[in-house]
């Protein structure tokens, strides 16, 4: 019986795009999906950026192409059709953030942001929906967040962004179950990643370390599982759910 469990998570054969997939979180799922054996489309704004993670995919043994792809232009999605000519599975991760406070929030950087992790996320969603109502079937997985699940100061844009995103896996999950199409979300917690370490070594980052019930943060390869669940078979049955990613961070104490 051990021996149908890795199978029922394997790639082989899938083909798999990821957004924002230059660096960060989107880099390293499409490293993990090529791992687990999917041919892996980059895509994001950075050309050289993705180059270099295709080369790291290649070096593994891996299969990588790649498109260049700013979600918020409408010309920009023109390249998507060759892209999704036969995608199974669509991480959907592009997203950017602007910090300070509310009040000092601009119209430029709620436009940026929401244009960004939003519509453009919606943009792609639905034209990796198109592509696979066409082929029978596949697996969406839009990144949300937690902080679009619970509030935190000085993030707004950000915040309402991953809110909307939630909302939209549930519509498009309800909507293209009939067409054998999955839709499902990921919600990281706060995780240590360059970008942000040198914030969880003041006393505020660890302040906030410790209101998380593992009392740590999370690691990328933390979200591994969770996203090989829902990119492949393992969640044959699941479609419209959010899975937090976050040490329990939101049942923590109020």
């Amino acid at each position: 019986m051990a021996d149908g469990i890795t199978p029922l998570f394997s790639l082989a054969g899938k083909h798999a795009l990821v957004t924002g997939a230059s660096s960060g979180l989107g880099a390293h799922f499409a490293m993990i999906l090529a791992e687990a054996g999917a041919a892996v489309t980059l895509a994001a704004r950075r050309k050289e950026a993705l180059a270099d993670v295709a080369e790291r995919i290649a070096r593994l043994g891996g299969s990588a192409k790649v498109v260049t792809l700013d979600v918020t232009d409408a010309a920009s999605l023109d390249a998507l059709p060759a892209a999704m000519a036969d995608i199974d599975i669509l991480v959907n991760n592009a997203g950017i953030v602007r910090d300070g406070p509310a009040l000092d929030q601009t119209e430029a950087d709620w436009d940026a942001v929401i244009d960004t992790n939003l519509k453009g996320m919606f943009l792609v969603a639905q034209a990796a929906g198109r592509a696979m109502k066409a082929r029978g079937g596949g697996s969406i997985i839009n990144i949300a967040s937690i902080l679009g699940l619970r509030q935190a100061g000085a993030v707004l844009p950000y915040a309402v962004s991953k809110a909307g995103v939630v909302q939209m896996t549930k519509v498009m999950a309800l909507e293209l179950a009939r067409h054998g199409i999955r839709v499902n979300a990921l919600a990281p917690g706060y995780l240590d990643t360059e970008l942000n370490r040198a914030f969880w070594e003041t006393d505020a980052g660890r302040a906030l370390i410790r209101r998380v019930p593992q009392r740590r943060l999370g690691q990328l390869e933390d979200l591994d599982g969770p996203l090989l669940l829902l990119a492949s078979d393992g969640s044959r049955f699941m479609t419209g759910a959010v899975i937090a990613v976050d040490g329990g961070h939101l049942v923590s104490s109020l």
